[in-house]
């Protein structure tokens, strides 16, 4: 009772407090376009702007309310730029570019544009994730932080994981980029999450919608592209240290990052740890296969793990080179759910709740070593960029030995070991050819090496090549209507292994007589795909609108799972046989987008339809294996419809008022699952979110109250052996701010988040776990404090 009356006071307290934002800032910095260097002095003139740089190019416009704004930068020496700014929430930190004048009697006027301006040009659906938003919103990972923005969603495995789900699609079919290189891990898998360290990162873009033009095969259905970091500035020195610690998991964590740069070379570092505990449901059992598991004080036994992650970058820049060399690790050990990997635990011996904080089995252990190389040279009219990639991803799944079928016990607990191995090579040239055309040509090449280990088989060991040209243009018709057309072509080889069983299985021959023969399971294959992808889109401005509208055909490479699999999954207690006859997948999309933006509010709508020729699914058929379900990868027609919509209100000077709903619709119009839906569709979601800005407190500055409300309808349209998943509605609250402790140092940034206010038990559609039913995690407060230095 005392729970659900701290959180009606936490709603009223919202509410009673409300109707009045503090005025924004435009912050931004200034350098030489020939050498990087900052320009000290510029001014900054504008319709009741001024402002001028810092000896760090460095510049803050105070006091600025939401609109649409124009204002010079000048310097001696250099030509007036002139830019058009969008002040709103969570803008990006300008960064102008002032090119040497070639002349001092005639002023030149050249145009600047803001990263909001370029991306209202370009016509695919893009979203830009700032710091700022990361910072605000940060969840235990990287996708569950980014699921606030609709259309953006995230399969959960426990905790401490979780995989990206752009529109409803999700695996192998969203691309995730990092530094220019695709992360290449091992994707593929249901219970397999996302080994990327969220902290440090500055800048994210999300592309909703067929991306194979530019990214290749894997992007079929959208891009989640972490972009490299801004260069610091000259003779700079700056880091951070976050503390971040959980009640629902008894997390603890710390991460720590620095930048520093001399004149042209720069260093960047950070060091992460966290450790936690079993997570906590709303719920004191769990009913899976008809069997009854108490949990211990709420506890999903067996969920708990740890992280600890290393990045460092080295880089160099003068005039019209860069170049910046990273090299990161991400290592984990994270137990699942005791009782959702088959039903041993039933007998097992292992007492899973004799510590909170132990990882008993069923675990995995993954290892992502990552090196990334990105390079950009100025050549005349060209810019040049280069981007090397070599990824080792090693993953260890461990089970207890348990004989199944003709399987003697095994000898040891590791059931299956993946080593993967990516070297990727990217090349793009930008160019214009006239001052209506901006042009990129470019290649990406990539080759893969997986090997395998352990007793239990499901996929065999393979490499893989692909390689792609592309070419596109965007073409300004004038300063408001723009064309964007290309063209890319890829080839790509899967070679796979052959594989034997390590035990005999008894076979009856069809004389009568008996064999005991180790059974193939993998031939060795070698299987060619080639594929077109094409996109055409326009964009219009039209005062404060913009229009967008953009047809592609993308494509898919099948996965040595869906080609070769073929044995039991245990974790999810099926038999799984793949198809080396699949076909690549081949994708129509056509987008659109409004987006309105007036003084005080802004409203957007992006639509979609999408159809699949033949769409790679992995079917439940009629057939056993021992008494385990066979199910097999198949292909199928599919269409698709759906799209977001968001809203945003400045109410008054201190409160602003946010919605978005999301929903998306799949029929498979063809196959043994025709008139069905697909696998781990989202239902129709919306999300309401308020914030209210104090006036400073004591040592508070800034403070910030944020309500969300999510929204979520059932999900009847299912595919067997998918469960309907009821509504839900769940309340969370934020509480950020400054705090001014020290003096002369920079403030202190605190947040103190508390999720699912009133431990509502809801189930999520697109979470692993809900497959047996287990709800999300229950109430949790989480705080997290910021110190910066420099």
């Amino acid at each position: 009772m005392f729970q659900k009356i701290l959180g009606i006071w936490l709603i009223f307290s919202l509410c009673s407090t409300a109707f009045a934002q503090d005025s924004f800032q435009i912050k931004g910095v200034v350098q030489h376009a020939k050498d990087f260097t900052p320009a000290q002095g510029a001014t900054i003139i504008g319709k009741k702007i001024y402002a001028v740089s810092s000896e760090n190019g460095a510049f803050t416009i105070n006091n600025v309310t939401k609109g649409t704004y124009t204002f010079t930068l000048s310097h001696i020496g250099c030509e007036p730029t002139t830019l058009s700014v969008d002040v709103q929430q969570n803008m990006d930190e300008l960064k102008v570019y002032l090119v040497e004048s070639a002349t001092v009697l005639e002023e030149v006027k050249v145009n600047g544009k803001t990263k909001r301006r370029e991306a209202k040009e370009v016509p695919i659906v893009t979203q830009t994730v700032s710091k700022e938003f990361l910072e605000q919103n940060r969840e235990n990972t990287l996708m569950q932080t980014l699921s606030k923005i609709a259309g953006v969603s995230t399969i959960n495995i426990g905790s401490g994981q979780s995989k990206p789900v752009i529109r409803g699609l999700g695996f192998n079919r969203v691309a995730v980029v990092q530094n220019g290189i695709k992360h290449e891990a091992q994707q593929w898998g249901n219970d397999h999450g996302l080994e990327i360290d969220q902290h440090g990162i500055e800048n994210i873009q999300i592309i909703k919608g067929p991306a194979s033009l530019l990214y290749g095969s894997d992007a079929i259905a959208g891009v989640v592209d972490i972009q490299p970091n801004q260069t610091p500035l000259p003779n700079s020195f700056g880091g951070e240290v976050n503390i971040l610690g959980e009640s629902n998991n008894d997390l603890l964590g710390v991460s720590a990052g620095i930048t520093s740069r001399k004149d042209k070379w720069f260093y960047r570092g950070r060091l992460t740890y966290r450790d936690y505990a079993d997570y906590k449901v709303p719920a004191d059992r769990i009913n899976y296969e008809n069997y009854v598991f108490e949990l211990d004080d709420n506890n999903l036994r067996n969920t708990a793990g740890n992280e600890a992650d290393a990045s460092l970058g080295i880089g160099y820049v003068t005039e019209g080179f860069k170049s910046e060399t990273v090299f990161s690790n991400v290592n984990a050990k994270n137990g699942f759910f005791a009782n959702a990997h088959g039903l041993e635990v039933r007998t097992s011996s292992i007492d899973y709740d004799s510590s909170n904080r132990d990882v008993d089995l069923p675990y995995h252990k993954v290892n992502h070593f990552k090196i990334t190389n990105n390079t950009s040279i100025s050549a005349g009219e060209h810019l040049l960029h280069i981007d090397l990639g070599y990824q080792n991803n090693n993953r260890e799944e461990h089970s207890e030995p348990v004989p199944h079928g003709y399987m003697p016990t095994p000898p040891d607990t590791k059931e299956r070991l993946f080593i993967k191995n990516t070297y990727s090579l990217n090349f793009r040239d930008d160019f214009n050819p006239t001052d209506k055309h901006d042009m990129v040509v470019g290649l990406n090449t990539e080759y893969q090496n997986n090997n395998i280990g352990g007793w239990g088989f499901l996929i065999p060991e393979y490499n893989r090549f692909t390689a792609g040209v592309f070419a596109y243009d965007q073409f300004e018709i004038n300063s408001n209507f723009h064309v964007l057309g290309g063209l890319r072509y890829d080839v790509g080889r899967v070679d796979t292994k052959a594989y034997y069983d390590w035990y005999p299985s008894t076979v009856n021959n069809a004389d009568g007589s008996t064999s005991y023969i180790h059974q193939q399971r993998s031939k060795d294959k070698t299987l060619d795909f080639g594929s077109l992808s094409a996109s055409l889109g326009l964009s219009y401005i039209q005062d404060k609108t913009s229009y967008k509208i953009n047809v592609g055909r993308s494509f898919r490479m099948p996965l040595a799972n869906e080609l070769a699999s073929d044995g039991v999954n245990y974790h999810m207690y099926r038999y799984e046989r793949g198809n080396l006859d699949l076909d690549p997948e081949v994708s129509y999309q056509l987008d659109l987008s409004v987006e309105h933006t007036e003084n005080s509010f802004s409203v957007g709508v992006s639509p979609f339809v999408n159809i699949f020729q033949n769409y790679i699914y992995l079917n439940p058929t009629s057939s056993y294996y021992e008494t385990i379900q066979i199910y097999e990868y198949t292909q199928a027609e599919v269409f698709r419809i759906g799209g977001e919509f968001n809203a945003s209100a400045t109410i008054t000077k201190n409160l602003q008022l946010d919605a978005s709903v999301e929903y998306v619709y799949s029929e498979q119009t063809s196959g043994p699952k025709k008139g069905f839906t697909l696998p781990f569709s989202p239902p129709l979601s919306g999300l309401l979110s308020a914030r209210y800005q104090f006036e400073k407190l004591l040592i508070f500055n800034k403070p910030q109250l944020i309500a969300d409300y999510r929204i979520t309808a059932a999900q009847e349209e299912i595919v067997p052996p998918e469960e309907k998943t009821d509504g839900y509605q769940v309340l969370n609250m934020s509480f950020l701010s400054e705090l001014d402790v020290f003096k002369n140092s920079l403030p202190l940034e605190m947040r103190v988040k508390l999720n699912n206010v009133f431990d509502t038990k809801y189930f999520n559609h697109t979470s692993f776990y809900r497959l047996i039913d287990v709800p999300e995690a229950g109430r949790n407060i989480s705080l997290s404090l910021t110190v910066p230095f420099q």
